[in-house]
């Protein structure tokens, strides 16, 4: 016991981090398997569970990119690897989804290949199309999104040598989908709602962290004017905890809402994040932005956030970085764009 508790880089990682790996291989099999019962109220609960199960999963992939679960950087990178098969990512690599990360904390911005605000500009009828299903809260831009990394290696060109990998990967996955749909549609349905379930947790959470746009410099060296700029990272980024009264609730997306305290140390574990919150900026509630003004966020700006430039003019809600978190307690910000963490372009 003793030599398995010295592989975690914390010793209260074994019973924290091994909770949340179990949990999420747990509900991921029997979410999994509830799928095809044939009752409903099984699959509901299943489909809940499954969804459930591969949010942790994305966020354990979050701590492993960060070294945070074992002392060993190899021991991270291979159980993040093994969980991006669980929460979809895994068309790219663990380490692009880690390079894309890293770049955003050192650069203190949001680095990115894909322009997509140009694509749906481009492509009239697909933002229409993107638009009205993200009216009916269907998460249409994640899925052009995931639509993209399935093929990224043969879209992205520092990418080529991926695409034996890429290729092998999409067989895989497709074909194993394409068996379920045939053998039991009903639980290819309902497993393609978890994964939509959790696009639309990842993306709620991730929507108001920030406030600053994307720039194209994923693959560019130019330095960001920014980087390195402590103070003003802090200045920008926001917490969004699901609760400050009752801490274990926010368990359910293991502290990812903690976020301001995240990039203030990024090696710190999800499980001491509320008490370093708590350190730095303490426990008022002018500090974060309440989970009903996130609610009300969500579905003003479902629409609108798609895209924030319109043939060049600017968005109906300018940001104002001096008030931001102000007009976000209030729900009064469209919110941020795209994909979680686990796109990595």
């Amino acid at each position: 016991m003793s030599r398995l508790i010295e592989k975690f880089w914390d010793p209260a990682g074994m019973i924290w981090h091994g909770s949340a790996l179990l949990y999420a291989l747990l509900g991921f099999g029997v979410g999994f398997a509830g799928l095809f019962s044939p009752a409903w109220t099984v699959n509901l609960v299943a489909t809940l569970l499954l969804a459930h199960a591969m949010v942790i999963a994305a966020y354990l992939v979050h701590e492993c990119a960060h070294n945070t679960i074992f002392r060993r950087n190899a021991d991270n990178a291979r159980l993040g690897r093994a969980l991006t098969w669980l929460c979809g990512a895994s068309y790219g690599t663990y380490e692009d989804i880690r390079y894309k990360h890293f770049r955003h904390h050192v650069d203190n911005d949001d680095v990115v290949w894909f322009d997509y605000e140009k694509f749906f500009l481009d492509h009239p009828v697909v933002l229409r199309l993107t638009r009205a299903l993200e009216w009916c809260y269907v998460p249409a831009q994640e899925l052009v999104m995931h639509g993209l990394l399935m093929c990224n290696a043969f879209v992205i060109p520092q990418r080529r040598p991926q695409r034996i990998r890429n290729l092998l990967v999409l067989l895989v996955r497709v074909g194993v989908f394409g068996v379920l749909l045939f053998a039991a549609p009903r639980a290819a349905a309902l497993y393609a709602v978890a994964y939509m379930l959790m696009m639309i947790v990842l993306r709620f959470m991730d929507s108001v962290q920030h406030d600053y746009g994307y720039n194209l410099t994923l693959y560019d060296s130019t330095p960001s004017p920014r980087r390195g700029d402590k103070q003003w990272e802090q200045q920008h980024t926001f917490s969004n905890p699901l609760s400050l009264r009752h801490e274990w609730v926010n368990w359910l997306v293991l502290n990812f809402g903690f976020h301001t305290a995240h990039h203030a140390r990024p090696t710190t574990p999800w499980y001491r994040l509320p008490a370093l919150h708590r350190e730095l900026y303490g426990n008022g509630a002018e500090n974060v932005i309440p989970f009903t003004s996130q609610l009300l966020i969500y579905h003003r700006g479902r629409v609108e956030r798609i895209v924030k430039w319109d043939n060049g003019a600017e968005a109906a809600a300018p940001r104002n970085e001096g008030g931001f978190l102000q007009r976000a307690r209030r729900g009064a910000v469209p919110g941020g764009n795209a994909a979680s963490f686990l796109t990595s372009f």
